[in-house]
């Protein structure tokens, strides 16, 4: 049995100081939003009570599906990159980035750059390469074909869109049949969600038609997502029956906001090509924010 959490949306802060050249930009909204609502909310000690229970289960690989930072500036991407290396091996961690990740102009290379070891693909360079399309990347662990996307590209103020292009969608199909081929459970990884009506329309994500016709021809056995801060379980039309398209809560969000508290999924896969078992583990917050415990458990 292959046992893979996953998190998303660490949102990793307090927001450390930024200059008035970093400010000035799209980053300013994002400021006045930390410190009018997000900052009550998104509390650090609540990463960490998820995180020694991700520990405690033990998994053989995690799953971050994007926006590990806020504003994308230099001092957070840096934090998140030692957070990143006190949470684990490169081979047991894989990331795929979010809209907060390239929150400005410039600040997808940066991020890309610096989180490459958890985002290096079977068949990419050993270094992080400027030229090369890190993604749709593979990776195999075990059982399991871990295939990660990327919708991340900066927006206007006030939007949180993300693309999931042409190019992108012929390499998944074809990452897609050939793990198919080779009897892997193939899991993608990708931050927006790809459900219409999923995310209000200056969040969703462009391509999802594109998206749903890549896991048609492709094959598949699980996607993950982030984005909406929201415990979510849709479907999408695979090749053989419906692919569950799984979304989790906010690993940062403390208890009494708007949106659910912290959680992280645990899925157990267990089986054989055609006849795969798979188990979802919803572990989260408690109300009073202290500990992490089992919410809720469905079989696919």
């Amino acid at each position: 049995m292959f046992k893979l959490a996953h998190i998303s949306d660490i949102h990793l802060g307090p927001l450390p100081d930024l200059s008035f050249r970093e400010l000035f930009s799209k980053r300013i909204t994002g400021f006045v939003n930390w410190h009018r609502n997000r900052r009550n909310h998104l509390v650090g000690n609540t990463l960490n009570l998820l995180m020694d229970e991700i520990v405690r289960v033990d998994p053989d690989h995690l799953a971050i599906t994007g926006d590990l930072v806020n504003l994308a500036s230099s001092r957070e991407i840096e934090v998140v990159t030692e957070w990143l290396k006190e949470a684990g091996e490169p081979e047991n961690i894989s990331v795929v980035p979010g809209n907060h990740d390239a929150y400005v102009p410039g600040a997808y290379e940066k991020t890309t750059k610096a989180w490459y070891p958890f985002m290096c693909g079977e068949r990419g360079p050993a270094e992080w390469d400027e030229d090369f399309h890190c993604f749709p990347y593979l990776r195999v662990r075990g059982p399991v074909a871990l295939i990660g996307c990327s919708t991340a590209l900066a927006t206007p103020p006030f939007a949180a869109s993300g693309y999931f292009g042409s190019r992108q969608a012929r390499e998944t199909v074809n990452l897609l049949r050939a793990t198919g081929e080779a009897g892997l459970f193939r899991v993608v990884m990708i931050h927006h969600p790809p459900i219409r009506g999923a995310a209000s329309m200056h969040k969703r994500m462009l391509g999802i038609r594109r998206f749903a016709a890549t896991i048609s021809a492709g094959g598949a056995e699980l996607v993950l997502h982030g984005h909406t801060h929201l415990n979510t379980v849709y479907q999408l039309k695979g090749q053989v029956g419906p692919v569950p398209v799984v979304g989790i809560a906010s690993a940062s969000q403390g208890p009494g906001g708007r949106k659910p508290p912290a959680a992280f999924n645990l899925f157990s896969i267990a089986g054989s090509p055609g006849q795969w078992n798979l188990l979802r583990e919803r572990f989260e917050l408690t109300p009073d924010g202290r500990s992490v415990t089992l919410a809720e458990t469905t079989r696919f």
